[in-house]
């Protein structure tokens, strides 16, 4: 197998880097530099139409793109620890978090990202305001996970799981775009500190 990787801030990449290292998974690895647009060379687009990372090419040639599902096919290779969960009733309660990050928390950050950021001030049909207009959003999402938390160790189940690294990634990416977790969100900040002290979060 051969992992197309993106380095750090990059979200998606890392979700799989992390669900690899949780698992024990050494992945063989090619990083492609998106400021250099590496992504979007006639190469990789031919891999992955959609030109982005992450995406993993089987030894067969068959190429698996977007992290979640790169995600299940790891998942299938290695089942333990049971990380999509392990009954019937946490693997839809997983699959319900991880889409709660992804509908509730991550347009406002995509939005602001696009259209607000430094580093895509050269993409085609940015709205400023439309950015700016997200910025509140992204708040409003963090404190429903903060209620969500409160009591719990972890976001979907009672052992770390997908869901948790979603979240993580989701949330450190908007630190990095200028929208980091506000002070009044208890619940949101200690589950962040835990998981961010397992040592799969460096890979």
């Amino acid at each position: 197998m051969l992992f197309f990787n993106s380095p750090n801030p990059a979200p998606n990449p890392r979700r799989v880097r992390i669900f690899a290292a949780e698992k024990g998974i050494a992945l063989d690895t090619r990083d492609l530099s998106i400021p250099a647009r590496e992504h979007k060379s006639d190469e990789f687009v031919a891999l992955n139409p959609r030109g982005q990372t992450p995406a993993l090419q089987l030894d067969d040639g068959t190429v698996i793109a977007e992290s979640v599902a790169i995600c299940r096919y790891l998942e299938a290779l290695q089942p333990e620890p049971p990380l999509f969960g392990r009954d019937a009733k946490e693997q839809a309660l997983v699959e319900m978090w991880n889409r709660r990050v992804e509908m509730i928390l991550m347009p406002p950050i995509g939005a602001v990202w696009v259209h607000t950021h430094k580093f895509t001030e050269r993409l085609p049909g940015r709205n400023l305001e439309w950015g700016e207009a997200n910025r509140p959003k992204i708040g409003e999402a963090m404190a429903f996970f903060d209620a969500a938390l409160e009591g719990r160790e972890f976001l979907a189940a009672d052992h770390y799981t997908v869901a948790d690294i979603l979240l993580l990634c989701t949330l450190d990416f908007a630190r990095f775009i200028g929208a980091a977790m506000p002070e009044d969100l208890p619940n949101l900040r200690a589950w962040h500190a835990r998981v961010s002290a397992r040592p799969s979060t460096a890979a």
